[in-house]
């Protein structure tokens, strides 16, 4: 695989991951913890795959600076990074909102965040 193609599954895989636990916050704040638990588990799976393009980049440059470093390769491993903190952020929260009692929400309604 050449350079451009690793830095851009690097790319599609960190931004998999940070949807993946933007949707587990969704369905934990919905209540629904096993989808929440079945997206995190997708968003580590893409975390791992990113990280495993990383480490082959890394490994390539040798620390060296052979490979060159693009504004596109800098984006990559800024979405890398940013999945990486939402995921630890994501982890921390579903646990919260599986402490808060069951929100009442009519059908239609707009979600009622439970007052602190």
């Amino acid at each position: 695989m050449d350079l451009e193609n690793m830095i851009m599954e690097l790319l599609v895989h960190a931004g998999s991951a940070r949807s993946h636990a933007m949707m587990a916050l969704q369905q934990a704040r919905r209540g629904d913890f096993a989808a929440a638990e079945q997206a995190m588990a997708q968003s580590r799976q893409a975390v791992s795959q990113a990280h495993g393009m990383q480490t082959e980049l890394i490994g390539m440059d040798e620390g060296c600076g052979k490979i060159p470093v693009t504004l596109i390769t800098v984006h990559a491993q800024d979405h890398l990074m940013n999945a990486m903190v939402i995921q630890d952020l994501a982890i921390d929260m579903i646990e919260l909102y599986r402490r808060l009692p069951p929100a009442q929400v009519k059908p239609g309604a707009a979600l009622q965040r439970h007052p602190l």
